[in-house]
């Protein structure tokens, strides 16, 4: 899942990381929201919230609001200059980053248990949730091309009214190209609807040990490749014998 760059890359390749990781971020925006009452993907309305709240005056939300948003850019930051300084072309350079998301999260469900609505701590655990999101939408943007993205549908919706306005324009003449983007885009949308339907309902439920199920959906992204090699070399050595 990420073992695979560049040309080696396929379809197949870019639909499994887009489920698991939407299944995440959907998951981590739905039970974020629950907990923290903030929206830990959504920067576009995060960017809005920002401009009322220097409108109105309303000096220290804006504040929060504006450190969300650097978080989010920090936490891009930091994994893209990771994964350029090993060579992105490497699959091991993704691994620094997701533990580092993994360890984000375990941090979420241990001490969140403490959390007692102050705004210090709401800045705190809303914001490393957005660095850790902003860590995964540039992980996932290098690894696949810039062809999955999985923290924010705004412009998967755009891309997918463009694609079937295309698909409806050729019809029967719609290439196996444009058919493998509209499907990859229906799999990046309903993934994440669905992680934010898992997300809510494992949060009434679990509370701050809901955050244990990303990490474990990100632990299946780690090993998913070591395994599955496994795997192939059990069976090839029983065809063997």
């Amino acid at each position: 899942m990420l073992r695979h760059t560049g040309e080696r890359r396929s379809f197949a390749h870019n639909l499994r990381l887009a489920v698991l990781l939407c299944l995440n971020a959907g998951f981590i925006n739905a039970a974020g929201f629950m907990a923290f009452a903030v929206l830990t993907t959504n920067v576009t309305g995060h960017a809005a919230l920002l401009a009322v709240d220097l409108i109105n005056g309303q000096w220290r939300a804006a504040r929060m609001v504006g450190l969300w948003l650097v978080l989010f850019l920090a936490g891009a930051f930091v994994s893209s200059l990771y994964i350029g300084k090993v060579g992105r072309e490497k699959s091991f350079a993704y691994t620094a980053p997701v533990v580092l998301i993994i360890l984000i999260l375990l941090s979420t469900a241990v001490y969140g248990h403490g959390y007692r609505h102050t705004l210090p701590e709401t800045e705190c655990f809303a914001g490393s949730l957005l660095f850790a999101m902003g860590m995964q939408n540039a992980l996932v943007s290098m690894v696949s091309g810039s062809v999955v993205r999985t923290t924010h549908l705004t412009g998967m919706f755009t891309d997918l009214g463009i694609d079937l306005s295309g698909a409806l324009l050729v019809r029967k003449n719609l290439n196996a190209a444009h058919q493998r983007r509209i499907w990859l885009r229906l799999a990046i949308i309903i993934c994440f609807l669905l992680g934010g339907l898992a997300g809510g309902y494992t949060y009434l439920r679990l509370h701050f040990a809901a955050f244990y199920v990303p990490v474990g959906l990100l632990l299946i992204v780690l090993f998913y490749d070591y395994f599955r090699i496994r795997v192939k070399r059990v069976v090839l050595r029983h065809k063997r014998a």
